[in-house]
Order: C-alpha cells, then structure tokens, then sequence
C-alpha cells in the first residue's frame, strides 16, 4: 500500500499538468484571437507611452 501513497500525488501533478496544457492550448486562436491580441497591443503602447514619459523629465 506504500507504492499507492507514493504514486498518487506524481500521478494527480501529471494529470492536472495535462489538463492545464491542453486548456492552453485549445484557447489559442479562434474568434477571441483578434481581441486578445488587441488588448495586448494597448497594454504594449500604454507602457510605452509611460516610459517615454518618464523619460521626459
């Protein structure tokens, strides 16, 4: 029974691993894409407008 407790939490880790790699993956692309990418850009250019700022002082 000692084997059972020691594969148990590698065998739950490689589960959840698998699971949370294949949401990854499966919400890449797909009509949300232009959006998210969009809000991405903003947060680029609202961090680069910040920095030029800063800079100007």
């Amino acid at each position: 029974m000692d084997y059972v407790s020691a594969l148990l939490p590698p065998v739950v880790m490689a589960a959840f691993f698998t699971v949370l790699v294949v949401t990854i993956v499966k919400s890449q692309g797909g009509p949300n894409k232009a959006k998210e990418d969009a809000f991405v850009d903003a947060a680029i250019a609202r961090a680069d407008s910040t920095r030029q700022t800063g800079r100007d002082d």
